[in-house]
């Protein structure tokens, strides 16, 4: 009963800025449109580099949606040090994830954790514009097969479509991408809080640096959800983590795991990927540093008290649990919703789709060789099934080519 209760404050406390930044993530995928800035991303000088870190900033994608978002921004012409500052930036500082922030640790961590994460995001484009720049920055637009924004039709929809497209992609469509993760964070953030003594980490606080390298080594192969890493670090923070530590963890682990980065092996090269990897490393590092010896003590602290839920007035109190509520309903529904799905005569395999991002760039490779739109897509199991079969040379190269894995036709 006590874990629970420590659950449920977290959830109390977090509720209410989640559901805002899901709003805010609906409005950014209806509104927001990529296709205009591949002109300014395509120089690879300092200017695109700051525009492609700008741009990550507020685009609701996780760290794998972000990659064949990347990659299709890369294969219509942006320059191989834009691409770099985009997939630091977009995963870690997406505007749900910097309003959860805020919910539970205070507006000065959350800014920090965005100013310092797209500074990083600028010195690695910067680092790959030097060592590594791209020797002729070719046109790539053959008409990608990526839509590197959204598949809602702004023109052809009306005001009210385009409303009930910001309530479905926020309130539908994120939580099932983050939802199975930020469970998993606020289950795992009351089993530390109750489990871990209190001020663990103080007998690591003498040595800052080694604790943010131990934080490194687990961060970086993880797959690590931007919003649902932030109930961990804050319970970690409150048995004494420090927050430089708390800030390399939340920049490092959604910026990277195992998945994104052979990825990026087989599309970039072994170069730009370690250079990727050690810019993120030092940048995090340099920055968690300054937030510890640097920046004043007293500008981070926990926002309230993990241990007990402390309330502001009773009006707010209630809309905390009508929130935490409809938050543990559409992380419910989530994990039971299924898609309707009818008689297809031709199923084809594809690997490594993990969220609805993934989804929708592969359905958009389909439907550009079908010139369908019935086609069927069910990301649990990786089948595509539609009613017309396939060239599967082509599509196996254009699956390739925004880093998925083609499997082959199942029937």
């Amino acid at each position: 009963m006590k874990i629970f209760s420590i659950f449920f404050t977290i959830v109390n406390q977090m509720s209410f800025y989640v559901l805002l930044g899901f709003f805010l993530a609906g409005v950014l995928h209806v509104f927001l449109s990529s296709k205009s800035f591949i002109k300014y991303l395509s120089k690879g000088n300092f200017f695109s580099i700051f525009l492609s870190s700008l741009f990550g900033v507020p685009l609701p994608l996780c760290s794998c949606g972000v990659i064949p978002t990347a990659i299709g921004l890369y294969r219509d012409g942006a320059s191989k040090s834009s691409v770099i500052s985009f997939l630091i930036s977009t995963p870690q500082i997406g505007v749900d994830s910097i309003i959860a922030t805020y919910s539970l640790m205070g507006i000065n961590f959350a800014l920090a954790r965005g100013f310092f994460a797209f500074i990083i995001a600028i010195f690695s484009g910067t680092i790959i514009n030097i060592f590594d720049k791209d020797k002729k920055v070719e046109s790539k637009n053959k008409k990608n097969d990526c839509d590197t924004t959204n598949n809602f039709n702004l023109k052809t929809s009306s005001f009210l479509q385009k409303i009930k497209e910001v309530f479905r992609y926020g309130f539908i469509e994120m939580p099932s991408d983050i939802g199975k993760w930020l469970f998993l964070g606020l289950v795992i953030a009351g089993l530390i809080t109750y489990f871990v003594p209190d001020n663990f980490f103080i007998i690591l606080k003498n040595y800052p640096v080694f604790n943010m390298l131990l934080i490194l080594v687990f961060a970086i192969p993880m797959y690590v959800c931007a919003t649902g890493s932030i109930p961990i670090v804050a319970s970690l923070i409150a048995k004494g983590l420090s927050f430089g530590s708390a800030f390399v963890f939340l920049v490092a682990g959604p910026a990277t795991n195992i998945a994104s980065i052979l990825i990026l092996l087989k599309v970039f090269g072994k170069k730009t990927v370690f250079l990727y990897l050690s810019s993120l490393i030092l940048g995090s590092l340099f920055m968690g540093i300054c937030i510890d010896y640097f920046l004043p003590s007293e500008w981070f602290k926990i926002y309230g008290d993990i241990m007990h839920n402390h309330n502001t007035s009773a009006i707010f109190y209630y809309i905390k649990i009508l929130s935490s509520i409809t938050l543990l309903f559409l992380i419910i529904y989530s994990f039971f919703r299924k898609e309707k799905n009818n008689e297809y005569f031709f199923c084809y395999k594809v690997d490594g789709m993990r969220c609805n991002k993934c989804k929708e760039n592969v359905y958009k490779v389909f439907q550009n060789l079908s010139k369908e739109k019935d086609i069927f897509i069910d990301i649990k199991t990786g089948i595509v099934s539609l009613n017309k079969e396939l060239d599967e040379k082509i599509l196996q190269e254009k699956i390739e080519l925004l880093g998925f894995s083609y499997k082959g036709k199942i029937r």
